[in-house]
């Protein structure tokens, strides 16, 4: 996939980009992809460890624990203070950050569930916030990473799925409220994508498909080139991939409690079909 002439035109608009979870995945994904497009662009990634990436000549990372609010709000007093100083432009906020859990509710630990609504809603909210002075004089647009586990309820991955669904309600709210201010808000919504989110979440590899191409099991490439085409074309909303528009259009139709079912059923046989000897 390669963006048009136009959806490339359109990013001259900006002038800096502040992103989270930078340093791997889909964020240093669209790092790499904006770079190609705007290498003078301002960008400034908050994560926990630093990209093995080159930022560009105006590149700046903020080692934080987005999970902590306390490190946060120190972290968004710097940032404020480097947008201050950064040339004309809008600013595009990327909310990349986040993390998965897998397993049930009684069994996973207390700590890293509410460590991951921190993560995925209150640091996204947090931050967003903090910028809005500076989003709303400089105009510009919010892209928050969702996931396609936003449209139902996800068995064995539950709070991710909640926090994802608060993530992917709140950008079409808040985009609705920003209307006319000058300040967009989008949503991306991928299904699953070749990153360390799985890894991390308990998983050996993505649970579900093996080739790419609008699939159910993208690159971390592919999703931030269709992140940058949503931004281009003004999009509110956007799932990656046909097949997992297919999937979230016709599970809207199903009863709820029947995903809910439906949903145990396969993450239970996907996870034990990883781990058989």
């Amino acid at each position: 996939m390669k963006l048009t002439n136009n959806e490339i035109a359109y990013f001259k608009r900006f002038s800096v980009i502040v992103i989270t979870g930078g340093s791997s995945g889909i964020g240093c994904s669209i790092i790499k992809a904006i770079l190609k497009l705007r290498p003078e662009l301002w960008i400034c990634n908050l994560s926990r460890s630093k990209p093995d990436i080159f930022l560009g000549e105006n590149g700046l990372h903020q080692g934080v624990d987005l999970s902590d609010p306390a490190a946060l709000a120190e972290v968004a007093d710097a940032l404020l203070q480097r947008l201050s100083e950064a040339p004309p432009g809008e600013l595009l906020l990327v909310n990349n950050s986040g993390f998965g859990d897998y397993g049930r509710m009684h069994e996973l630990k207390q700590q890293k569930q509410l460590a991951m609504i921190d993560l995925n809603i209150r640091a996204v909210v947090d931050l967003s916030t903090r910028l809005l002075p500076t989003l709303l004089a400089r105009r510009g647009v919010i892209v928050n990473i969702a996931s396609t586990a936003a449209f139902q309820p996800t068995p064995f991955l539950a709070i991710y799925g909640a926090t994802k669904a608060f993530v992917r309600n709140w950008s079409l709210a808040l985009n609705e409220d920003l209307r006319g201010t000058g300040v967009r808000a989008l949503a991306v919504c991928p299904g699953p994508t070749r990153s360390n989110f799985f890894k991390a979440a308990g998983f050996t590899s993505p649970p579900i498909g093996q080739k790419s191409g609008g699939g159910l099991d993208m690159t971390s490439e592919e999703v931030a080139l269709r992140t940058l085409r949503a931004i281009a074309q003004k999009k509110a909303l956007v799932v990656t991939g046909w097949k997992n528009q297919c999937i979230t259009f016709f599970g809207s139709k199903m009863p709820i409690t029947w995903v809910a079912r439906i949903g145990a059923i396969i993450l239970r046989k996907l996870r034990l079909e990883q781990h058989k000897p």
